[in-house]
């Protein structure tokens, strides 16, 4: 059993800033790649960053040098750092992680409910 749950969204103003946190929980041996994800109404759900376990990252052009995504191992947790906001950043964000449970092979991909960011005046 392994679940996810994002936390951290909420209504800012444009420019403004959020961090966003995923913590992963359950039968968890090792968490490979963990990523946030975004899907606002009537758009297709959108990759936003990644991370391995090493440390190494991706972001998608929209959001490079604003966006930072972090990791904790030790927490089973990420986060994302979102700054600058823009109104088209309003989205629902979700946490992916790509987990290989106790006992269980393969790894699979887990999905959060997802965290509501809104980007407004």
């Amino acid at each position: 059993q392994v679940q996810l749950v994002e936390s951290g969204g909420g209504l800012v103003q444009p420019g403004g800033s959020l961090r966003l946190s995923c913590a992963a929980s359950g039968s968890i041996f090792s968490i490979y790649v963990m990523a946030w994800y975004r899907q606002a109404p009537g758009n297709q759900r959108e990759l936003v960053a990644t991370i391995t376990r090493d440390g190494s990252t991706d972001y998608a052009d929209s959001v490079k040098g604003r966006f930072t995504i972090s990791r904790d191992n030790a927490k089973n947790t990420a986060y994302l750092q979102v700054n600058s906001l823009r109104p088209e950043d309003t989205a629902v964000y979700y946490c992916n992680a790509n987990v290989q449970a106790w006992a269980a092979r393969p790894s699979r991909d887990y999905w959060g409910q997802g965290t509501q960011v809104t980007v407004s005046s």
